[in-house]
This record gives structure tokens, C-alpha cells and sequence, in this order.
């Protein structure tokens, strides 16, 4: 591949090398390239388009109205920073489109696969699960202790993905996802820490 067709692209524990607008499991990158290489035909053709989350061009394509749709086959998602908030979007939530014209980032949670929606039903399933989403982070919103908001997203994301996933998002983001302040959600990680840690005592 020339240099002009891959992009680096980062998730949230490592970088990997693919090719601009197709993506496949990271496992298989290198079975990908050889495919390319000997111009055999994909047998398992990617559809997803594949971009570094916070790199500017990524930003303007989740402005512009494209929609794209979170894999559903892996443990990921992107947190996206709104001008005063910020929303996640996870396995099988629809990104871009109507939703994300006003973002002004995005940070990759887990192995980031961003997938082009198909078919009419794939895209409807695509906007009902990002809703789910969006309902799933109001619930916490509506509890008016701040403290209490902080622990139950970062409860969430502890059930959901593993520890050094969730070690490696900063505060801000989950701040922005609950409408606390970043030194709230230090305080509660950093008591989750002192509490583990008398516990392996």
C-alpha cells in the first residue's frame, strides 16, 4: 500500500496501521495487506471507515452529516464531545448523521470499528440503539448528587469494558458524559483506588 492510502489510526491501548475507509478486525490487518498485495479478491470484505477519532478530517466527516455506525460485534465506542456536554455511543450506535453536526471531538473507547449502515433497517436499528444509549447516560443524569452521577458512569464503564480501557479516558470526558466537574470524577476514581487497595490487603 502507498502511504497516501493508510491512515494512523489509534483506539484507546494502541495504534495499528489500515487502509483509508475499510477496516477489518485488527488480527487480520496483515492478512488484509497480503490480500491487497496479490490482488485476490477479500473473501471477508470490511465496510467500515477507518479515520485517527480526534484527527480533524474524522471531525469534519462526523459534521457533515455522514452516518456511520458503531460495530456491534466489539467492545467499543466513541465518546463525543459536544459544545457543552458530551455523549457515548456504543456497540451498534449510529454516529454522525443528525446527531453529531455540532461535535468538536471524539475519543475511541476499546478497538474502534466504525462501520457504513447498509441497508434502510440496519440504519433505523442504528438510530434506536444510539438513543438507548443517550437514555442509558440521562438516568444518571437525573440523580442530583454529583458524586453519586460520577459512580454510576464510571461503574458502568467498569462493567462493560476492561480496567485499563476505562484507566486511559480522561476525566474530562467523563465529566462532560454526567455534567460534573472533572475533579468530581477524580475524587470517585481516586477512592476506588484507596478502597481497592486496603482491600487486597
Amino acid at each position: 500500500m502507498d502511504s497516501e492510502s493508510q491512515q494512523r489510526y489509534q483506539t484507546a491501548s494502541f495504534e495499528v496501521d489500515v487502509p483509508v475507509n475499510r477496516t477489518c478486525a485488527v488480527g487480520k490487518h496483515a492478512e488484509a495487506q497480503n490480500i491487497q498485495r496479490m490482488n485476490i479478491p477479500d473473501p471477508n470484505p470490511c465496510r467500515a471507515v477507518v479515520e485517527h477519532p480526534s484527527s480533524p478530517e474524522f471531525i469534519t466527516q462526523l459534521n457533515s452529516g455522514r452516518l456511520l455506525m458503531v460495530n456491534s460485534r466489539r467492545r467499543n465506542g466513541l465518546v463525543i464531545y459536544k459544545q457543552f456536554h458530551a455523549e457515548f455511543a456504543g456497540p451498534g450506535a449510529a454516529v454522525g448523521g443528525f446527531f453529531d453536526v455540532n461535535c468538536t471531538k471524539a475519543i475511541a473507547v476499546g478497538d474502534l470499528s466504525l462501520i457504513d449502515p447498509n441497508a434502510h433497517e440496519e440504519r433505523q436499528k442504528a438510530y434506536l440503539i444510539r438513543r438507548q444509549w443517550i437514555r442509558l447516560t440521562q438516568q444518571f443524569t437525573d440523580n442530583a448528587v454529583p458524586l453519586q452521577r460520577a459512580q454510576m458512569i464510571l461503574n458502568q464503564f467498569d462493567n462493560y469494558f476492561d480496567p485499563g480501557t476505562v484507566a486511559q479516558l480522561p476525566d474530562e470526558a467523563f465529566a462532560l458524559l454526567v455534567g460534573v466537574l472533572p475533579q468530581t470524577i477524580r475524587m470517585v476514581r481516586q477512592g476506588s483506588t484507596n478502597l481497592n487497595a486496603k482491600t487486597r490487603r
